[in-house]
């Protein structure tokens, strides 16, 4: 029998692979954090307009373990964290797996501020489980892991690298447009970035910023042009949050999109959680950066087409 030789090819890297996910479970275990795992298959995925789910029979396989590990929350767990697989329709490319692995925690009692120093602390702390001490070269860049990161607002990244301001853009209808063409591909070249306080109307489930509600308090963190991370402030505003689900709805529905059900149990218990905030890192696109793989394909063991 003949080896399948583009899968015994990924063994360096999936070895790897394993030692990064045994070296974030022992900073979430000594962070206090607790390891828990929520259905993968869920009735109703957040209504968020440019997130398609997975249909799995009349559920549908989430897209993050968001709404669930909120739940815990609510029921008075935290700080909590999971390693899991999710699924989205259609992303497929050199960044995007239809099935891919999350990394995503969640602590109560703090803002995202504090996590924007988590990321700096786990980051830190996988690189130099690898050998890779202060700084890693990614595709002939390299990034810089010292210091506190960058920390810029989305209104600066406008100004910075754009013709238009971030409420131009808005207005123009090319806020997204710019963001991945002229902004994304040139943060966290030399260092990570976090960029910050993005439009409210770009903050489905995060709480505006109590001194200036045109924006909401996350922020995205970026290495070497590629986004690792998405965190936010939580809403825990039963009223407002469905408020703006029904908005996300009727976006999904002018862009011809399928209308999800209301996540109705999610909302139920939103108001019995505490303030909070949560993240989501992608770990393919971490693995990626540590090793210097140029796709995502070549830190998974087998890509769909594999199949």
């Amino acid at each position: 029998m003949t080896l399948n030789w583009g899968l015994s090819r990924k063994r360096n890297a999936l070895t790897a692979r394993a030692r990064i996910i045994r070296e974030i479970r022992r900073y979430f275990d000594e962070e206090g954090y607790l390891e828990v795992e929520t259905p993968l298959r869920i009735p109703a995925p957040a209504p968020e307009s440019h997130i398609d789910a997975i249909p799995s029979g009349d559920w549908f396989l989430h897209t993050s373990p968001e709404l669930s590990m909120k739940r815990l929350l609510a029921a008075g767990y935290g700080p909590v964290f999971q390693i899991c697989h999710c699924w989205r329709e259609g992303e497929r490319g050199r960044l995007h797996l239809p099935e891919f692995t999350m990394i995503e925690w969640y602590r109560t009692d703090a803002g995202y501020l504090r996590l924007m120093d988590e990321c700096e602390s786990l980051i830190g702390s996988v690189a130099a489980a690898l050998g890779l001490g202060k700084k890693i070269v990614y595709q002939g860049i390299e990034i810089n892991l010292r210091g506190r990161w960058e920390r810029i607002t989305v209104a600066q990244a406008f100004s910075r690298y754009t013709r238009f301001s971030m409420a131009e853009a808005l207005q123009r209808g090319l806020f997204d447009e710019l963001m991945a063409q002229e902004i994304e591909p040139k943060l966290g070249i030399s260092a990570p970035v976090f960029i910050h306080d993005y439009p409210a109307s770009r903050g489905a489930l995060a709480r505006l910023k109590p001194d200036d509600p045109s924006v909401a308090e996350r922020f995205e963190l970026y290495m070497g042009g590629i986004e690792l991370a998405n965190a936010f402030t939580e809403l825990t505003d039963p009223s407002e949050q469905r408020s703006r689900f029904i908005q996300e709805q009727e976006n999904r529905r002018a862009l011809g999109k399928v209308i999800y059900p209301m996540p109705e149990k999610f909302l139920d218990e939103l108001h019995l959680m505490p303030q909070a905030c949560g993240i989501a890192m992608g770990l393919d696109r971490l693995v990626m950066l540590l090793l210097d793989a140029p796709s995502i394909d070549d830190v998974v063991a087998l890509t769909p087409e594999q199949h």
